[in-house]
């Protein structure tokens, strides 16, 4: 039961700290980062190129496994298609990431550094979703 509560904690804390060390809560770094053709900050290149490696190295491990340490089996993605609603969507995404600078969570590691411009991404986020689920049973 300890270890169902301490491992997820630990890990979106140490999520958390990751995102905030590397700049991805700063929501003018982000839109430095996109601003490809303007002034471009590549910074958030190298944390995102961090990530895929120790993402690379993850899978690496995982294939090798049998079963995870910490569950009873692997649960993975067991579809590969690309639909128009998931182009859709990512570039819906893309588009509030660049305006807002945020995504889902840094939008939630900020609230500890910018509560307020966090709380009203998030909010605008959710409602987002709110208004977005109707639709998702018709595709």
């Amino acid at each position: 039961m300890i270890r169902a509560l301490v491992v997820p904690l630990v890990s979106g804390t140490i999520f958390g700290a990751g995102l905030t060390i590397g700049g991805m809560t700063d929501p003018a770094r982000v839109r430095g980062f996109l601003d490809l053709f303007g002034d471009w900050d590549p910074t958030l290149a190298f944390v995102m190129g961090g990530a895929v490696a120790v993402m690379a190295i993850a899978w690496a491990i995982q294939r090798r496994m049998q079963r995870p340490a910490l569950a009873e089996a692997f649960s993975l993605p067991d579809r590969s298609d690309i639909t128009v609603p998931l182009i859709a969507g990512s570039a819906l995404f893309g588009v509030g990431w660049a305006i807002a600078g945020l995504c889902p969570g840094p939008a939630f590691a900020a609230l500890a550094i910018d509560p307020l411009a966090a709380a009203i991404f998030l909010a605008a986020m959710l409602a987002g979703m709110a208004i977005a689920r109707p639709f998702e049973a018709r595709g």
